[in-house]
């Protein structure tokens, strides 16, 4: 399937009032599908204001194929620095608070971007990272596994987790039974997992609250 554009091509979609709490949603290799609206505005509903960034320049894709393109293509420190700003100006416009949840390289952006110390909470999808990626990472971290999932050498949920506990990092995992890699996207219709989906973001949405609202 060839790559699709998406509307407002590189531009963050903004949901919910400026100056509340802030969550950034980091879409995974496929791009910022229409899925990611929708988590968005469950979010919204519930105080915050969510951006959605767009790091692919204006196109997703539902082929594993292109999508694994479109990662290998991808801008890391630009993608970063669009995080950066997207807090910078969150902060400027009175956002106290922000977290940021990301999805598989979404998860890996958010983790790294973590260590940066400007959010006050992080949620990762389906993500870790490797050793010679990870540094402190100062806020509380909530992490959800597939059951099925593959992983390089050192990146394997347990590694990952045992080095957050020796920095110091309040961590929260969660496996679900029955799922594989990608189970909450749901416009990939043979990955997404329903229930899993659902309850995922009811505890995203707890730990958020709990982080990020007074």
């Amino acid at each position: 399937m060839p790559l699709v554009p998406i509307p407002s091509p590189g531009v963050p979609l903004l949901f919910g009032e400026a100056g509340r709490p802030l969550v950034i949603l980091v879409h995974d290799w496929y791009g910022r599908l229409p899925w990611l609206e929708n988590y968005a505005a469950g979010l919204e509903r519930q105080g915050y204001q969510v951006a959605v960034p767009d790091l692919f320049d204006g196109v997703a894709t539902t082929d594993s194929g292109d999508a694994a393109k479109l990662m290998a293509d991808l801008d890391v420190a630009g993608a970063l620095e669009q995080l950066s700003e997207i807090i910078r100006e969150s902060r400027a416009e009175g956002s106290a608070r922000v977290g940021i949840v990301g999805f598989s390289l979404g998860g890996w952006l958010a983790l790294l971007h973590g260590q940066s110390g400007d959010a006050e909470a992080v949620v990762a999808y389906y993500a870790t990272l490797g050793a010679d990626q990870h540094g402190v990472i100062p806020c509380p971290v909530l992490l959800h596994f597939a059951e099925v999932d593959e992983w390089d050498e050192g990146e394997d949920p347990d590694s990952f987790i045992d080095r957050l506990n020796d920095h110091g990092t309040p961590v929260t995992e969660w496996t679900y039974p029955g799922t594989a890699h990608s189970f909450a996207n749901a416009t990939i219709l043979e990955q997404i997992d329903v229930n899993a989906a659902t309850l995922a973001f009811a505890r995203t949405s707890a730990f958020l609250e709990e982080h990020l609202l007074d």
